[in-house]
């Protein structure tokens, strides 16, 4: 193990990943045309034998190509990896739909286990809530797949507290995955005092606020024509003129620390709860080794306390996605 990454457990599922995931969309889905797939591949092999375990998919990203690249890549290190997966934005045919009918979560479910090769989905999330499906039902056809033996664990993803109370007490939720980051704190209100009480992990996605956390982005930046972050209203060339002041206080306190912006921002994530696992994304062997070097630095709560006053003072511009995609999240 090159770098060397320890263990952090879901909440009290008794699910044990590694302290760092890595979140694969950017591999082959909203990110760009041009990544070469057999470099992704091997991008997810290195990863493990870093030592990380956790890897993050959706039935959605490509749509299938992305599930498909992930299980290309675990096939050799199957029993060293924890895989999770989301179902409810797509059809059985990879159409967009917003649906978590039960028999659409069942029939799309048996696409995700032959594209990832495996016999059982370590954690199935349902990607984002559908209002015209009640929870319950959801959970309850989770729980089926796992008393069928093709699912470990559940998950939801940008769910509300009250949903993720009420699908709880159907089937445990072992994670609720949302984003979260020093630039997007909202489930500090409420998702994460609910996870505390119910004993539930958290799993960021996004926790470098897609890239921008790391300094590498700027006003100037331009994206690939494949590139989501066009249609963000937080990449606007005026928002990110204006938001990176966040950039510039991470890197004149990484500086007295001696660490990068990254580092310093996934740093402070894992110092939030020990069941707090943050999933960033990347194409680039240097940034995985960074990432992960960012798991043995500590901060004081001196530095925290620092971090968390500085970094309310500073106003975000811009909201996370356009209006209606919005809408679907904290629900």
């Amino acid at each position: 193990m090159e770098l060397g990454l320890k263990k952090r457990v879901l909440g009290t599922s008794g699910l044990e990943v590694s302290t760092l995931g890595l979140g694969c969309m950017g591999m082959s889905y909203h990110r760009s045309t041009t990544i070469d797939r057999d470099a992704a591949i091997a991008l997810i092999r290195k990863a493990v034998d870093i030592g990380v375990t956790f890897f993050d998919t959706a039935q959605t990203y490509g749509p299938f190509t992305n599930e498909q690249l992930v299980g290309d890549a675990i096939a050799p290190v199957r029993d060293q990896v924890v895989v999770a997966t989301k179902f409810g934005e797509v059809d059985a045919t990879g159409q967009p739909l917003l649906s978590s009918r039960p028999e659409l979560i069942k029939q799309t479910t048996e696409g995700s286990l032959a594209r990832l090769g495996v016999e059982t989905i370590d954690l199935l999330y349902q990607h984002r809530v559908d209002p015209e499906v009640p929870i319950e039902e959801v959970a309850g056809a989770v729980k089926d797949l796992i008393e069928q033996g093709k699912v470990r664990y559940f998950g939801l993803s940008e769910a509300g507290a009250q949903t993720v109370r009420r699908a709880h007490a159907v089937q445990p939720v072992t994670a609720v995955q949302s984003e979260y980051s020093l630039w997007w704190r909202r489930p500090e209100e409420q998702v994460l005092p609910v996870c505390e009480e119910l004993g539930i992990g958290f799993v960021a996605y996004s926790p470098l606020g897609r890239g921008f956390l790391t300094g590498a982005i700027d006003e100037h930046t331009t994206f690939d024509s494949a590139d989501n972050r066009n249609s963000l209203p937080r990449f606007t060339v005026e928002a990110r003129k204006a938001n990176w002041a966040l950039v510039d206080l991470l890197r004149a306190i990484g500086e007295r620390k001696g660490t990068t912006p990254a580092q310093l921002a996934l740093t402070w994530l894992l110092a939030q709860r020990p069941w707090i696992v943050p999933i960033p994304g990347t194409t680039k062997l240097e940034r995985l080794q960074e990432n992960v070097r960012a798991t043995a630095i500590e901060l004081t709560s001196d530095d925290l306390a620092e971090l968390d006053r500085a970094t309310y003072e500073i106003p975000i511009v811009g909201d996370r996605y356009p209006g209606e995609a919005e809408q679907m999240t904290n629900r």
